[in-house]
């Protein structure tokens, strides 16, 4: 299925005293889906990535459906989407447990998203480790078990960005030697 959809960045919302900001949102208003990402390069403080992840998918549904002008939703992907370094790796290898417990589904709703496919009613909570850089075979992305098991591929979130930025500069052929 082709998209042509919303999409918001940094997306404020606000349910009485919480507010906070969505890093990326997309919506398809025909079908009633929802997808929230959660960007994470890093997490420096696990006890506030999980506080706010648990506030912004208890909250922002149904903040982000009145905003539009629906009732509700029939599928709201969550995905905490993280970079693949061996610095998230570290702490996703640390504190599994809790990766888990904040993340149980797998990453077939996101995956749907991704490939443009139907996603299915109903609501899940997924963790990805995502290489904005995987080329030919390489797989974008893994679910949480794969990234307990998986090798890093870059150092940590600079030396991703470093080579986005090369990316950039270099023709295609040569950019990520």
């Amino acid at each position: 299925m082709s998209r042509d959809i919303p999409v918001g960045i940094d997306e404020p919302y606000q349910h009485y005293q919480f507010a906070g900001r969505a890093d990326v949102l997309a919506w398809d208003v025909a079908t009633r889906a929802l997808l929230h990402i959660e960007n994470r390069t890093r997490f420096p403080n696990i006890q506030e990535a999980a506080g706010s992840w648990n506030a912004k998918r208890s909250y922002l549904p149904a903040v982000i459906a009145a905003r539009i002008g629906i009732t509700s939703w029939a599928s709201v992907t969550n995905v905490m989407a993280a970079v693949w370094t061996s610095e998230v790796l570290h702490t996703v290898r640390l504190r599994s447990a809790t990766f888990r417990a904040l993340c149980p589904d797998g990453p077939e709703s996101f995956a749907a998203w991704w490939s443009g496919g139907h996603v299915e009613p109903g609501v899940s909570s997924a963790f990805v480790l995502l290489d904005p850089l995987a080329t030919g075979r390489e797989r974008d992305f893994v679910d949480l078990e794969a990234a307990l098991r998986v090798k890093p591929r870059h150092r940590d979130y600079a030396d991703v960005a470093a080579k986005l930025r090369s990316a950039r500069t270099q023709p295609a052929d040569q950019a990520l030697r």
